[in-house]
């Protein structure tokens, strides 16, 4: 996923509907990222949450958290 990619998914959550900048001279994060989950699958763990359900979830925990914590 490109940070272009991850922005998106993030502006779609919280609402943004501004036009995102972008620099096409500078560079989208590493040039390759490579993850391996084999070991902790070996384990038996697996993700129970989609990453784009966690992101929504996230944002609504930070404004229920933030919310409240503004209000005192």
């Amino acid at each position: 996923m490109t940070i272009a990619e991850l922005a998106g998914k993030v502006a779609r959550v919280v609402g943004y509907t501004a036009r995102s900048l972008s620099i096409a001279s500078r560079p989208d994060g590493t040039p390759r990222k490579l993850l391996d989950v084999s070991r902790i699958h070996a384990l038996g763990w697996r993700a129970r949450i989609a990453f784009d359900e966690g992101i929504a979830a996230t944002y609504e925990w930070y404004c229920a958290n933030v919310d409240a914590a503004v209000a005192r």
